[in-house]
């Protein structure tokens, strides 16, 4: 089994690409009409509520379609393809078990509770459940984990260009965080889910190609997992096989941990409260157009884990040792070798305009709710208050751009890791997971304290840390991958949340039932019971058919991979 490696993140330098003039126009006619929406959506920006949050008047194919592609950043075509050069099928985890039950339960459980008690962010959701302890610790991780994440897409960005099209890295950094710049300072929040819209097709354009041409290189699928089986063993191309509890297996997991580490405490840690994800369902135009964000987002992610993982897999088994220095690869290398073997001139132009698409939609996600919560939730509340809302329209906009060239800064950070999805499953384990169990003790516990919103966020997230820096990097105890040490991570950040939680709980005093309407499970507020639109009575407008429709298609994926 191979291990991540902790070299730094640089694609091999065979890769540049035979980009000729009709690749460039392409990728030319892509940042026009990038900067066109910007341009169009600046006329519908007149108050903060639309900068931050679109006016809450979007429909929701347009915020579902969003938020499938502000997850669909370069960091996850390139991490997912990796996660499968590296450890096989067991990649379907992380959107069928990973993804869509936290999807669906954050459009029909949570949703009512966000949208209804209006507010502008998550944190500002633990403003009102717990206290301002609570909320300003949750909006310093927040922002923090933000510009670290939206470092992660301009690094990568960097290398990727560097390698394929030979510009230098801080001219791809200096290009594309320009224009993430310009249309987020334009348009705010729309211009960011417009674009994200024509970013979601221009990045299936980029990817259904290479799928069906690195397929058909490596023999069909048949083909595939013979290659496969005989390299890499039968577990490679399963989805459970070799995960029984003390089995030796690719992933260095187990199905307990795959589960309640992965299924669980990762993935409804980062679909439900990551707010580069919610503020696009906060942006929709009512209740149940907000509950359908998430559910129309997930049937496209069912089928989007074919996309990535079928050309890792492919360059696994087209190339022997793929990701071990013999071979002169790494894992991350997967995506652009494809491209670079597999495609013709204008096909290629579309799949790198794809690849930069996706990591803008990546970098716009976490750089909008960044300036969401910097200053709504941090200057608004507690540095400049009771100011004009014009000033905090003005104000968020020069935070954008303090919080593009922050991001630059923590662009390098990423460079220690071989697999940049193991750095991003890093960060979520520190900073999402310790925010849901804050989230899922308070909305479910009536009894759970004002103080006990930040003690829990600060011991979850401090659990988290140790396990990974102390007791698994010191190899104090023993844990085959990175992926493995995030999946313990996350389970004992959780633990240590929730535990700490009840015994804070036990001994200060609750905050008064009067105040908990609309914010504990089991109560309702005046936003939650509104009437459905018009027209919204049809089946397919329904969340509750649309996310048990969800959940029975994942399930059924996993059918063909469990044999």
């Amino acid at each position: 089994m191979q291990t991540p490696t902790h070299s730094p993140t640089y694609l091999a330098a065979e890769l540049r690409l035979p980009t000729n003039w009709l690749d460039y126009t392409l990728l030319g006619i892509y940042f026009v009409v990038v900067l066109g929406i910007g341009f169009a959506a600046r006329r519908s920006v007149k108050t903060s509520l639309d900068f931050f949050l679109s006016g809450r008047s979007l429909p929701a194919w347009v915020t579902g379609l969003a938020f499938i592609s502000a997850n669909l950043a370069a960091t996850e075509i390139l991490g997912m393809a990796a996660n499968s050069a590296q450890y096989g099928a067991y990649t379907v985890h992380w959107y069928w078990i990973g993804a869509i039950p936290a999807m669906v339960f954050l459009g029909l459980v949570m949703m009512p509770f966000y949208y209804g008690s209006k507010v502008r962010s998550v944190p500002e959701f633990l403003l009102m459940r717990f206290d301002r302890g609570a909320h300003l610790l949750s909006s310093i991780l927040f922002a923090f984990a933000a510009i670290l994440i939206a470092g992660v897409n301009l690094y990568a960005l960097a290398i990727v260009v560097e390698a394929l099209l030979g510009w230098p890295q801080w001219v791809a950094i200096v290009v594309a965080g320009f224009f993430v710049l310009a249309y987020i300072t334009l348009g705010g929040l729309s211009s960011a889910i417009y674009n994200e819209v024509l970013q979601f097709f221009v990045i299936l354009a980029a990817l259904i190609p290479i799928t069906v041409l690195a397929l058909k290189k490596a023999g069909g699928w048949d083909g595939l997992t013979d290659t496969l089986t005989k390299s890499h063993g039968d577990d490679f191309v399963t989805a459970w096989g070799g995960t029984g509890i003390g089995d030796a297996n690719p992933l260095g997991a187990n199905w307990l941990t795959i589960v309640l580490g992965l299924g669980f405490v990762l993935s409804f840690g980062y679909w439900t409260t990551n707010f580069a994800e919610v503020q696009r369902a906060l942006s929709a135009k009512n209740l149940s157009a907000a509950q359908r964000t998430p559910l129309i987002a997930a049937f496209p992610k069912i089928f989007i884990v074919f996309l990535v993982m079928i050309p890792g897999l492919a360059a696994a088994a087209l190339v022997p040792g793929f990701g071990t220095e013999e071979s002169g690869y790494q894992y991350n290398d997967a995506i652009p070798y494809l491209m670079e073997g597999l495609l013709p001139n204008g096909v290629l132009g579309i799949a790198v305009t794809g690849l930069l698409a996706a990591f803008m939609a990546g970098m716009a996600a976490n750089v909008s709710s960044f300036n969401t919560v910097f200053t709504t939730d941090i200057w608004a509340r507690y540095v400049v208050t009771d100011r004009e809302d014009g000033y905090y329209v003005r104000f968020g906009r020069l935070i954008t751009a303090i919080g593009v060239l922050a991001s630059i800064g923590t662009a390098f950070l990423a460079s220690s890791f071989s697999n940049i999805m193991s750095y991003l499953q890093t960060l979520f384990s520190f900073f999402n997971v310790p925010m849901f169990v804050v989230f899922i003790v308070g909305m479910f516990w009536k009894r759970a304290s004002m103080k006990s919103g930040f003690w829990g966020l600060l011991a979850g997230t401090t659990a988290a840390m140790v396990n990974y820096f102390v007791l698994y990097k010191q190899d104090i105890i023993s844990i085959p991958s990175d992926q493995g040490a995030n999946f313990v991570s996350a389970i004992a950040g959780f633990v240590a949340g929730g535990v700490v939680m009840v015994a804070v709980s036990l001994f200060t005093a609750p905050k008064p039932t009067e105040e908990l309407q609309g914010l504990v499970y089991g109560t309702r507020s005046p936003g939650m019971a509104e009437p459905p639109a018009p027209g919204d009575e049809a089946w397919y407008r329904k969340p509750a058919l649309l996310g048990w429709g969800a959940v029975v298609l994942a399930a059924a994926c996993y059918i063909p991979f469990s044999f």
